[in-house]
């Protein structure tokens, strides 16, 4: 017999498929959508205004001096505030600073005289308006601090207006 030749035959490898990398992007992935869906929310301060009617003389709960209260605020953090009509107000406008024994200390006091007031005319927990007036020379971080302002004295009812009248003007300028 003769020496046949012997079959050889191939080494089976084995098939295995290493997965870490498909594993460590996969978390990547969705840790990166779980931040950008975190981000994407809005952040957001609710307003609450009052509800306007026509037939009841504008803002529903009565409407006048009584319950307006204005804060100008203008350059370098400086806050003018009074109550009513700037021709006749109630109370006569005023310097402040930003902080607890500035503008806070105000707000606190005069929003508690006009819940006071609304107890005794039978309308419980109608407080004041606050009608905010950022001058074109105040700053962004002077609106977010008067709003928080609103939040820490717990007034719900404000509004932000742009508009400036003559005499706003002048009297952000003096002093």
């Amino acid at each position: 017999m003769q020496n046949l030749p012997k079959k050889v035959r191939s080494k089976k490898l084995s098939s295995r498929v290493d997965l870490t990398a498909m594993v460590s992007v996969s978390f990547l992935l969705i840790i990166f959508f779980m931040v950008a869906t975190e981000l994407r929310k809005s952040k957001a301060m609710d307003l609450s205004l009052p509800d306007y009617d026509a037939y009841t003389c504008g803002w529903t709960g009565g409407c006048g001096e009584n319950r307006s209260y204005t804060i100008l605020l203008g350059e370098e953090n400086k806050i003018v505030s009074y109550m009513g009509f700037l021709e006749v107000p109630k109370i006569a406008p005023k310097k402040f600073e930003y902080g607890k024994d500035g503008i806070r200390k105000e707000l606190l006091k005069q929003n508690k005289r006009m819940l006071d007031y609304s107890a005794q005319l039978g309308r419980q927990g109608t407080g004041m308006v606050v009608i905010i007036k950022p001058s074109k020379k105040s700053n962004f971080k002077n609106l977010i601090d008067i709003l928080d302002e609103m939040a820490i004295a717990d007034i719900s009812t404000y509004v932000i207006v742009n508009d400036f009248t003559p005499e706003e003007s002048k009297l952000l300028a003096s002093k």
